[in-house]
Protein backbone atom coordinates (compact mmCIF):
# COMPACT_ATOMS: atom_id res chain seq x y z
CA UNK A 1 0.00 0.00 0.00
CA UNK A 2 2.57 2.82 1.16
CA UNK A 3 4.83 1.21 -2.09
CA UNK A 4 1.50 2.04 -4.50
CA UNK A 5 1.42 5.65 -2.78
CA UNK A 6 4.77 6.46 -3.55
CA UNK A 7 4.74 5.27 -7.14
CA UNK A 8 1.62 7.52 -7.30
CA UNK A 9 3.14 10.66 -5.83
CA UNK A 10 6.57 10.22 -8.33
CA UNK A 11 4.34 9.74 -11.26
CA UNK A 12 2.49 12.77 -10.54
CA UNK A 13 5.67 14.95 -9.94
CA UNK A 14 7.04 13.50 -13.15
CA UNK A 15 3.82 14.23 -14.76
CA UNK A 16 4.16 18.00 -13.37
CA UNK A 17 7.83 18.43 -15.14
CA UNK A 18 6.76 16.35 -18.43
CA UNK A 19 3.68 18.37 -18.81
CA UNK A 20 5.34 21.70 -18.58
CA UNK A 21 7.89 20.29 -20.95
CA UNK A 22 5.25 19.86 -23.26
CA UNK A 23 3.68 23.02 -22.97
CA UNK A 24 7.23 24.27 -24.06
CA UNK A 25 7.20 22.03 -26.98
CA UNK A 26 3.87 22.57 -28.24
CA UNK A 27 4.03 26.58 -27.78
CA UNK A 28 7.10 26.43 -30.05
CA UNK A 29 8.07 23.88 -32.22
CA UNK A 30 4.93 25.09 -34.35
CA UNK A 31 6.12 28.43 -35.18
CA UNK A 32 9.71 27.19 -35.79
CA UNK A 33 11.53 28.08 -32.65
CA UNK A 34 14.12 25.60 -30.66
CA UNK A 35 12.56 24.51 -27.51
CA UNK A 36 16.08 25.52 -25.58
CA UNK A 37 16.62 28.90 -26.48
CA UNK A 38 15.68 31.24 -25.63
CA UNK A 39 15.24 30.49 -22.15
CA UNK A 40 11.95 30.70 -20.82
CA UNK A 41 10.38 34.23 -20.38
CA UNK A 42 7.88 36.15 -19.43
CA UNK A 43 5.68 37.14 -22.34
CA UNK A 44 4.78 40.90 -21.36
CA UNK A 45 8.27 42.10 -20.05
CA UNK A 46 10.49 39.28 -21.54
CA UNK A 47 12.24 38.70 -17.82
CA UNK A 48 13.88 35.59 -17.89
CA UNK A 49 12.96 33.07 -15.66
CA UNK A 50 15.48 31.69 -13.63
CA UNK A 51 15.37 28.06 -12.55
CA UNK A 52 13.02 28.53 -8.68
CA UNK A 53 10.54 30.13 -11.04
CA UNK A 54 10.46 27.39 -13.10
CA UNK A 55 8.88 25.14 -10.81
CA UNK A 56 5.88 23.51 -11.81
CA UNK A 57 2.77 24.76 -10.43
CA UNK A 58 4.90 26.02 -6.75
CA UNK A 59 6.67 28.60 -9.01
CA UNK A 60 2.71 30.00 -9.68
CA UNK A 61 0.93 29.91 -6.90
CA UNK A 62 4.50 31.27 -4.63
CA UNK A 63 4.47 34.27 -7.25
CA UNK A 64 0.53 34.69 -7.02
CA UNK A 65 -0.30 33.66 -10.79
CA UNK A 66 2.13 37.10 -11.74
CA UNK A 67 5.51 37.32 -13.15
CA UNK A 68 8.23 38.30 -10.53
CA UNK A 69 9.30 41.74 -11.89
CA UNK A 70 6.73 43.57 -14.31
CA UNK A 71 3.58 41.43 -12.05
CA UNK A 72 1.48 41.46 -14.82
CA UNK A 73 -0.51 38.34 -14.76
CA UNK A 74 0.34 35.11 -16.07
CA UNK A 75 -2.00 32.79 -18.04
CA UNK A 76 -3.48 29.69 -15.48
CA UNK A 77 -3.42 27.70 -18.72
CA UNK A 78 0.23 26.04 -18.07
CA UNK A 79 -0.03 25.20 -14.20
CA UNK A 80 -3.41 23.43 -15.29
CA UNK A 81 -2.15 21.83 -17.86
CA UNK A 82 0.76 20.40 -15.45
CA UNK A 83 -1.64 19.07 -13.16
CA UNK A 84 -3.65 17.65 -15.61
CA UNK A 85 -0.41 15.68 -16.96
CA UNK A 86 0.63 14.90 -13.26
CA UNK A 87 -2.57 13.49 -12.44
CA UNK A 88 -3.32 11.38 -15.71
CA UNK A 89 0.23 9.95 -15.34
CA UNK A 90 -0.48 8.99 -11.40
CA UNK A 91 -3.84 7.69 -12.90
CA UNK A 92 -2.53 5.23 -15.19
CA UNK A 93 -1.19 3.51 -12.39
CA UNK A 94 -3.74 3.79 -10.31
CA UNK A 95 -5.80 2.32 -12.98
CA UNK A 96 -3.36 -0.39 -14.46
CA UNK A 97 -0.48 -1.36 -12.07
CA UNK A 98 2.73 -2.13 -14.02
CA UNK A 99 1.29 -3.06 -17.20
CA UNK A 100 1.14 -2.59 -21.00
CA UNK A 101 -1.81 -0.54 -20.29
CA UNK A 102 -0.23 1.66 -17.88
CA UNK A 103 2.48 3.02 -20.06
CA UNK A 104 0.22 3.10 -23.40
CA UNK A 105 -2.11 5.44 -21.27
CA UNK A 106 1.01 7.82 -20.34
CA UNK A 107 1.83 8.04 -23.86
CA UNK A 108 -1.84 8.76 -25.05
CA UNK A 109 -1.82 11.43 -21.83
CA UNK A 110 1.06 12.82 -23.22
CA UNK A 111 0.20 13.07 -27.01
CA UNK A 112 -3.42 14.75 -25.19
CA UNK A 113 -1.45 17.54 -23.68
CA UNK A 114 1.01 18.02 -26.90
CA UNK A 115 -1.87 18.17 -29.08
CA UNK A 116 -4.20 20.57 -26.87
CA UNK A 117 -1.31 23.51 -26.96
CA UNK A 118 -0.16 22.99 -30.40
CA UNK A 119 -3.95 22.88 -31.75
CA UNK A 120 -5.47 25.27 -30.16
CA UNK A 121 -2.38 27.84 -29.89
CA UNK A 122 -1.30 27.38 -34.31
CA UNK A 123 -4.07 25.05 -35.62
CA UNK A 124 -1.01 22.24 -36.27
CA UNK A 125 -0.32 19.02 -35.19
CA UNK A 126 3.40 18.22 -34.47
CA UNK A 127 4.12 15.08 -36.36
CA UNK A 128 6.82 14.17 -33.58
CA UNK A 129 4.96 13.23 -30.95
CA UNK A 130 2.59 11.02 -33.05
CA UNK A 131 5.54 8.99 -34.66
CA UNK A 132 7.50 8.83 -31.50
CA UNK A 133 3.87 7.68 -29.78
CA UNK A 134 3.16 4.74 -32.76
CA UNK A 135 6.61 3.62 -32.46
CA UNK A 136 6.35 3.29 -28.67
CA UNK A 137 3.07 1.87 -29.23
CA UNK A 138 3.89 -0.64 -31.49
CA UNK A 139 6.81 -2.20 -29.65
CA UNK A 140 4.65 -2.37 -26.61
CA UNK A 141 2.44 -4.43 -28.68
CA UNK A 142 5.09 -6.24 -30.14
CA UNK A 143 6.85 -7.06 -26.51
CA UNK A 144 3.52 -7.67 -24.75
CA UNK A 145 1.32 -9.78 -27.23
CA UNK A 146 3.64 -10.82 -29.51
CA UNK A 147 4.18 -10.69 -33.71
CA UNK A 148 0.31 -11.42 -35.04
CA UNK A 149 -0.86 -8.09 -32.59
CA UNK A 150 1.91 -6.01 -33.88
CA UNK A 151 1.51 -6.22 -37.49
CA UNK A 152 -2.30 -6.19 -36.89
CA UNK A 153 -2.52 -2.69 -35.22
CA UNK A 154 -0.08 -1.94 -38.45
CA UNK A 155 -2.64 -2.80 -40.99
CA UNK A 156 -4.98 -1.09 -38.30
CA UNK A 157 -3.46 1.70 -38.63
CA UNK A 158 -2.87 1.71 -42.31
CA UNK A 159 -6.77 1.34 -42.49
CA UNK A 160 -7.56 4.40 -40.65
CA UNK A 161 -5.16 6.76 -42.90
CA UNK A 162 -6.89 5.52 -45.69
CA UNK A 163 -10.20 6.14 -44.52
CA UNK A 164 -9.97 9.58 -43.15
CA UNK A 165 -7.38 10.94 -46.12
CA UNK A 166 -10.65 9.72 -48.14
CA UNK A 167 -12.87 11.63 -45.77
CA UNK A 168 -10.64 14.65 -45.82
CA UNK A 169 -10.50 14.32 -49.90
CA UNK A 170 -14.39 14.04 -50.26
CA UNK A 171 -14.50 17.28 -47.75
CA UNK A 172 -12.29 18.94 -49.40
CA UNK A 173 -13.67 19.05 -52.87
CA UNK A 174 -17.83 19.01 -51.26
CA UNK A 175 -16.44 22.25 -49.33
CA UNK A 176 -14.10 23.78 -51.15
CA UNK A 177 -12.01 24.43 -48.45
CA UNK A 178 -9.71 22.76 -46.11
CA UNK A 179 -12.38 20.08 -44.39
CA UNK A 180 -9.95 18.22 -42.17
CA UNK A 181 -6.10 18.84 -41.52
CA UNK A 182 -3.32 16.39 -42.28
CA UNK A 183 -2.42 16.05 -38.62
CA UNK A 184 -6.29 14.92 -37.97
CA UNK A 185 -5.43 12.25 -40.18
CA UNK A 186 -2.39 11.41 -39.12
CA UNK A 187 -3.77 11.51 -35.40
CA UNK A 188 -6.45 8.81 -36.25
CA UNK A 189 -4.03 6.80 -37.98
CA UNK A 190 -2.03 6.89 -34.02
CA UNK A 191 -6.10 5.81 -32.62
CA UNK A 192 -5.15 2.82 -35.60
CA UNK A 193 -1.69 1.35 -33.93
CA UNK A 194 -3.42 1.83 -30.49
CA UNK A 195 -6.79 0.14 -30.68
CA UNK A 196 -7.85 -1.70 -34.05
CA UNK A 197 -10.60 -0.71 -36.19
CA UNK A 198 -13.42 -0.48 -34.64
CA UNK A 199 -12.46 1.05 -30.92
CA UNK A 200 -11.02 3.69 -33.51
CA UNK A 201 -14.41 4.34 -35.66
CA UNK A 202 -15.77 4.59 -31.82
CA UNK A 203 -13.19 7.15 -31.04
CA UNK A 204 -13.56 9.55 -33.98
CA UNK A 205 -17.38 9.54 -33.43
CA UNK A 206 -16.61 10.36 -29.86
CA UNK A 207 -14.55 13.31 -30.94
CA UNK A 208 -16.80 14.41 -33.60
CA UNK A 209 -19.48 14.74 -30.78
CA UNK A 210 -17.62 16.69 -28.34
CA UNK A 211 -15.96 18.98 -30.80
CA UNK A 212 -19.49 19.79 -32.08
CA UNK A 213 -20.41 22.26 -29.19
CA UNK A 214 -17.16 24.20 -29.47
CA UNK A 215 -18.02 24.42 -33.28
CA UNK A 216 -21.76 25.99 -32.38
CA UNK A 217 -20.02 28.15 -29.61
CA UNK A 218 -17.93 29.39 -32.60
CA UNK A 219 -20.68 29.64 -34.98
CA UNK A 220 -23.16 31.97 -32.76
CA UNK A 221 -20.38 34.24 -31.40
CA UNK A 222 -19.29 34.77 -35.33
CA UNK A 223 -15.75 34.20 -34.62
CA UNK A 224 -13.42 33.36 -37.93
CA UNK A 225 -11.73 30.58 -36.97
CA UNK A 226 -11.72 26.73 -37.75
CA UNK A 227 -12.37 24.22 -35.10
CA UNK A 228 -9.14 22.43 -33.84
CA UNK A 229 -10.33 19.26 -34.14
CA UNK A 230 -7.27 17.55 -32.78
CA UNK A 231 -7.89 18.04 -28.90
CA UNK A 232 -11.62 16.57 -29.22
CA UNK A 233 -10.07 13.66 -30.97
CA UNK A 234 -7.52 12.95 -28.24
CA UNK A 235 -9.91 13.34 -25.94
CA UNK A 236 -12.21 10.62 -27.14
CA UNK A 237 -9.18 8.46 -27.44
CA UNK A 238 -8.46 8.38 -23.54
CA UNK A 239 -11.63 7.91 -22.60
CA UNK A 240 -12.05 5.23 -25.26
CA UNK A 241 -9.31 3.87 -23.84
CA UNK A 242 -10.79 3.59 -20.03
CA UNK A 243 -14.19 2.19 -20.97
CA UNK A 244 -12.50 -0.15 -23.80
CA UNK A 245 -13.48 -3.51 -22.05
CA UNK A 246 -16.99 -1.76 -21.63
CA UNK A 247 -17.48 -0.66 -25.36
CA UNK A 248 -15.94 -3.76 -26.72
CA UNK A 249 -18.85 -5.86 -24.60
CA UNK A 250 -21.23 -3.21 -26.09
CA UNK A 251 -20.32 -3.49 -29.73
CA UNK A 252 -20.26 -7.47 -29.70
CA UNK A 253 -23.85 -7.32 -28.52
CA UNK A 254 -25.17 -5.17 -31.27
CA UNK A 255 -23.27 -7.14 -33.84
CA UNK A 256 -23.76 -11.03 -32.34
CA UNK A 257 -26.95 -10.08 -30.77
CA UNK A 258 -28.17 -9.89 -26.78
Amino acid sequence: MLLDIYIIVLLFVFGLVMGSFFTVVGSRVPKGESIVKPRSHCDYCHHELRWYELIPVLSYVIQFGRCSKCHKKLSLIYPLIELLNGFLYSLSYALYGFSYEMIAFMVISSILILVFVSDFEHMIILDEPLIIGSVIILLLKLYYFGFKTFTTSIYSGLIMFVFMLLVKLIGDKVFRRESLGGGDVKLVTFFGFVFGVRLSFVSVVFGSFFAFPYAIYLSLARKDREVPFGPFLILALLIVFIYMDSIKNLLNMFVYGF
